[in-house]
């Protein structure tokens, strides 16, 4: 019997969970700027609590983000924090320090950890490693190409998720770069946003095509990719290799756009746990999406066949 893999997709606000779950998503990831990183949207502890209240009342589960570059200023919080996230009934968090472990483990045990340490998630003895530390799942990076991805069948004690839509992060400073460079123009933010609403982005003179989206936030300067990876084509090979989770990355992108990705993939992934034997992929399934791409954002593989570069 074909494993059902989960589908989960970040949501930006309360607003997004409802039509993000009507859309097929099984699972939302949420969080705090303060704890998370490069969110769709930063999470209170009360909206967390509601998130988890509507969710649930679907069968649906909430993941929160803690693979922030835990500090010494935010140690003290923590604590707090993940006793606050254990009785709104999270599901899981995401984490990539120990720091966050440790926390979770002494102040709200019941919490599951997922293992995300970026693109440093490379090999499934390390991921073992964080498992035989009470992890539960390992996110693989999204540097690794498909037969590396495949090739941890059979070794991976533990559950694994992957990126299979969206924009991913090139580069980050917790610096204020953005700000720094404008004030170096002699343009004065004057208090102004420099953050996903602003709608930044660079411009390389090698690659006058290529569009890099910018933001600065509390964490520091983020560019994102000029393009977006979309594996629904091969996303049978991911399902037969036994891949627990796939991501839809919905950060930088509108309620619609990724309702429309998360109703396909839920299509595809449904189409062919129902009949393997059978399955073959249809080129029809593409078109919404690419009907609501933003034409200056290309879909690729990503590194998935090595076709990203930067």
């Amino acid at each position: 019997m074909v494993n059902k893999p989960e589908l989960l997709v970040t949501a930006g606000s309360l607003e997004e969970i409802t039509p993000l779950i009507n859309a097929g998503a099984d699972a939302l990831l949420i969080g705090n700027d303060t704890f998370g990183m490069r969110l769709a949207g930063s999470f209170s502890i009360e909206e967390i609590q509601e998130a988890v209240k509507q969710a649930h009342a679907r069968q649906v589960s909430v993941y929160v983000s803690l693979h922030n570059l835990i500090t010494n200023d935010i140690i003290d919080s923590l604590t707090e924090y993940v006793k606050a996230l254990g009785e709104a009934g999270v599901d899981a968090v995401e984490f990539n320090d120990p720091a966050v472990l440790f926390a979770i483990q002494e102040n709200a045990p019941q919490l599951k950890l997922h293992w995300n340490a970026e693109m440093t998630t490379t090999n499934y003895a390390t991921a073992n490693y964080w498992g035989r530390r009470g992890a539960t799942r390992a996110v693989f990076a999204r540097e690794l190409n498909m037969d590396e991805m495949t090739g941890m069948k059979g070794h991976l004690d533990m559950e694994s998720q992957v990126q299979v839509h969206g924009m991913t992060n090139i580069y980050h400073s917790k610096r204020s770069l953005v700000g720094s460079y404008m004030l170096h123009q002699g343009r004065p933010t004057d208090g102004g946003s420099l953050g996903k609403e602003r709608g930044l982005f660079l411009l390389e003179a090698e690659r006058p095509g290529e569009k890099y989206p910018i933001y600065e936030d509390v964490n520091g300067t983020h560019i994102m990719s000029s393009d977006d990876i979309c594996i629904l084509e091969d996303l049978h090979l991911l399902i037969e290799a036994g891949v627990n989770s796939f991501k839809i990355e919905g950060l930088l992108k509108p309620l619609a756009y990724n309702e429309t990705v998360v109703r396909t993939f839920r299509q595809v992934i449904d189409e062919y746990v129902a009949d393997p034997e059978s399955y073959k992929f249809q080129e029809q399934s593409m078109d919404n999406i690419r009907k609501s791409q933003d034409p200056d954002r290309e879909l690729t593989f990503g590194f998935f066949y090595k076709e990203q570069v930067y």
